[in-house]
Protein backbone atom coordinates (compact mmCIF):
# COMPACT_ATOMS: atom_id res chain seq x y z
CA UNK A 1 0.00 0.00 0.00
CA UNK A 2 2.95 2.11 0.92
CA UNK A 3 4.32 1.42 -2.85
CA UNK A 4 1.24 2.71 -4.56
CA UNK A 5 0.74 5.82 -2.50
CA UNK A 6 4.69 6.46 -3.05
CA UNK A 7 3.83 5.52 -7.10
CA UNK A 8 1.14 8.26 -7.37
CA UNK A 9 2.80 10.73 -5.25
CA UNK A 10 5.42 10.74 -8.18
CA UNK A 11 3.02 10.55 -10.84
CA UNK A 12 0.80 13.59 -9.01
CA UNK A 13 4.58 15.53 -8.72
CA UNK A 14 5.70 14.56 -12.20
CA UNK A 15 1.79 15.98 -13.51
CA UNK A 16 2.30 19.15 -11.41
CA UNK A 17 5.92 19.50 -13.45
CA UNK A 18 4.53 19.08 -16.38
CA UNK A 19 1.30 21.36 -15.91
CA UNK A 20 3.99 23.82 -14.76
CA UNK A 21 6.20 23.69 -17.67
CA UNK A 22 2.77 24.25 -20.28
CA UNK A 23 2.09 26.83 -18.69
CA UNK A 24 5.27 28.44 -19.17
CA UNK A 25 5.44 27.07 -22.76
CA UNK A 26 1.85 28.69 -23.66
CA UNK A 27 2.88 32.20 -21.78
CA UNK A 28 6.51 32.00 -23.32
CA UNK A 29 4.33 31.98 -27.38
CA UNK A 30 2.36 34.92 -25.71
CA UNK A 31 5.03 36.74 -24.88
CA UNK A 32 6.80 37.95 -28.24
CA UNK A 33 8.92 40.84 -29.05
CA UNK A 34 6.44 44.01 -29.54
CA UNK A 35 7.03 47.25 -30.62
CA UNK A 36 4.62 49.86 -28.93
CA UNK A 37 4.02 53.32 -30.55
CA UNK A 38 2.68 55.85 -28.70
CA UNK A 39 0.86 59.10 -30.10
CA UNK A 40 0.45 62.19 -27.90
CA UNK A 41 -1.90 64.64 -29.63
CA UNK A 42 -1.74 68.23 -28.73
CA UNK A 43 -4.75 71.02 -28.48
CA UNK A 44 -2.38 72.75 -31.42
CA UNK A 45 -2.78 69.77 -33.51
CA UNK A 46 0.85 68.21 -33.47
CA UNK A 47 1.29 64.92 -33.21
CA UNK A 48 4.51 63.23 -31.57
CA UNK A 49 4.99 59.49 -31.47
CA UNK A 50 7.67 57.50 -29.54
CA UNK A 51 8.98 53.83 -30.02
CA UNK A 52 9.33 51.68 -27.82
CA UNK A 53 10.61 47.70 -28.64
CA UNK A 54 9.90 45.08 -26.11
CA UNK A 55 11.44 41.79 -26.17
CA UNK A 56 8.77 40.35 -24.36
CA UNK A 57 5.26 41.76 -23.77
CA UNK A 58 1.66 40.20 -24.17
CA UNK A 59 -0.86 42.54 -25.35
CA UNK A 60 -2.97 42.35 -22.53
CA UNK A 61 0.48 43.62 -20.50
CA UNK A 62 0.73 46.15 -23.13
CA UNK A 63 -3.15 46.85 -22.28
CA UNK A 64 -2.24 46.92 -18.58
CA UNK A 65 1.14 49.08 -18.69
CA UNK A 66 -0.75 51.89 -20.91
CA UNK A 67 -4.69 51.46 -19.78
CA UNK A 68 -5.08 55.59 -19.78
CA UNK A 69 -4.27 55.26 -23.51
CA UNK A 70 -6.38 54.47 -26.60
CA UNK A 71 -5.22 51.63 -28.51
CA UNK A 72 -5.99 52.44 -32.06
CA UNK A 73 -4.11 49.61 -34.05
CA UNK A 74 -2.97 46.68 -33.52
CA UNK A 75 -1.03 43.54 -35.45
CA UNK A 76 1.09 40.72 -34.55
CA UNK A 77 3.71 42.76 -33.96
CA UNK A 78 2.98 46.12 -33.38
CA UNK A 79 0.62 48.27 -30.92
CA UNK A 80 -0.63 51.74 -31.54
CA UNK A 81 -1.55 53.67 -28.63
CA UNK A 82 -3.28 56.92 -28.40
CA UNK A 83 -4.13 60.03 -25.89
CA UNK A 84 -4.78 63.37 -26.14
CA UNK A 85 -2.83 66.17 -24.16
CA UNK A 86 -4.45 69.32 -22.76
CA UNK A 87 -1.35 71.52 -23.93
CA UNK A 88 0.39 72.89 -27.00
CA UNK A 89 3.26 70.54 -28.04
CA UNK A 90 6.79 71.19 -27.01
CA UNK A 91 7.12 72.30 -31.03
CA UNK A 92 4.84 75.28 -30.24
CA UNK A 93 6.38 75.50 -26.77
CA UNK A 94 10.20 76.15 -28.26
CA UNK A 95 9.03 77.87 -31.62
CA UNK A 96 6.08 78.95 -32.04
CA UNK A 97 4.02 82.09 -33.82
CA UNK A 98 0.49 83.17 -34.75
CA UNK A 99 0.37 84.69 -37.90
CA UNK A 100 -1.12 85.26 -41.30
CA UNK A 101 -0.20 82.28 -44.10
CA UNK A 102 -1.19 83.17 -47.84
CA UNK A 103 -4.62 84.74 -48.48
CA UNK A 104 -4.84 85.84 -45.01
CA UNK A 105 -5.75 82.66 -43.01
CA UNK A 106 -4.83 82.84 -39.10
CA UNK A 107 -2.15 79.83 -38.73
CA UNK A 108 0.14 78.58 -36.24
CA UNK A 109 4.16 78.71 -37.71
CA UNK A 110 7.23 76.98 -36.26
CA UNK A 111 9.41 80.18 -36.44
CA UNK A 112 8.25 83.53 -37.85
CA UNK A 113 5.75 83.82 -40.53
CA UNK A 114 8.18 85.56 -42.86
CA UNK A 115 11.07 83.06 -42.30
CA UNK A 116 8.88 79.57 -42.28
CA UNK A 117 7.34 77.23 -44.70
CA UNK A 118 6.01 75.20 -41.99
CA UNK A 119 2.69 75.86 -41.36
CA UNK A 120 0.97 73.61 -38.24
CA UNK A 121 -2.06 74.53 -38.13
CA UNK A 122 -4.34 76.35 -40.24
CA UNK A 123 -7.56 77.98 -38.40
CA UNK A 124 -9.99 80.53 -40.82
CA UNK A 125 -9.23 83.23 -43.26
CA UNK A 126 -9.22 86.89 -41.73
CA UNK A 127 -10.41 89.78 -42.90
CA UNK A 128 -7.34 92.22 -42.31
CA UNK A 129 -9.03 95.19 -43.66
CA UNK A 130 -10.99 95.41 -40.77
CA UNK A 131 -7.85 94.81 -38.52
CA UNK A 132 -5.71 97.95 -37.29
CA UNK A 133 -2.70 98.59 -38.63
CA UNK A 134 -0.36 97.66 -35.41
CA UNK A 135 -2.11 93.91 -36.09
CA UNK A 136 -1.61 93.89 -39.24
CA UNK A 137 1.96 94.33 -38.76
CA UNK A 138 2.27 91.98 -35.46
CA UNK A 139 0.28 88.87 -37.33
CA UNK A 140 2.74 89.87 -40.58
CA UNK A 141 5.88 89.52 -38.04
CA UNK A 142 4.25 86.64 -36.22
CA UNK A 143 3.11 86.98 -32.37
CA UNK A 144 5.09 84.15 -29.97
CA UNK A 145 2.98 81.67 -28.49
CA UNK A 146 4.78 79.69 -25.24
CA UNK A 147 1.59 78.94 -23.46
CA UNK A 148 -1.67 76.86 -24.10
CA UNK A 149 -3.61 80.11 -22.37
CA UNK A 150 -1.45 82.18 -25.58
CA UNK A 151 -3.01 80.22 -27.77
CA UNK A 152 -6.08 79.75 -26.53
CA UNK A 153 -6.78 83.92 -26.38
CA UNK A 154 -4.77 84.60 -29.56
CA UNK A 155 -7.38 82.07 -31.57
CA UNK A 156 -10.18 83.11 -29.47
CA UNK A 157 -9.55 86.87 -30.00
CA UNK A 158 -9.12 87.14 -33.83
CA UNK A 159 -12.22 84.64 -34.43
CA UNK A 160 -14.08 88.05 -34.51
CA UNK A 161 -12.15 88.88 -37.34
CA UNK A 162 -13.11 85.91 -39.44
CA UNK A 163 -14.55 86.32 -43.18
CA UNK A 164 -17.87 84.98 -42.91
CA UNK A 165 -19.16 82.35 -45.95
CA UNK A 166 -21.31 84.04 -47.98
CA UNK A 167 -24.61 81.81 -48.62
CA UNK A 168 -24.93 80.63 -52.23
CA UNK A 169 -27.57 83.28 -53.73
CA UNK A 170 -30.55 80.95 -55.18
CA UNK A 171 -31.79 83.23 -58.40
Amino acid sequence: MKRVIHQITIVFTISICVVGMMNQLVKAEEMKPVTLFLERVYVDGVVSQEMIKRPYMTKEEAMSEYRNWRLIKESDTELIFRTSVDDISPLLKENGYVGLSVNGILSTFEGRPANSSHIIQSFFQIDVERLESYQQEQLKKGIRIETKDDYVSLINFYKMYKIKKRPLSSE
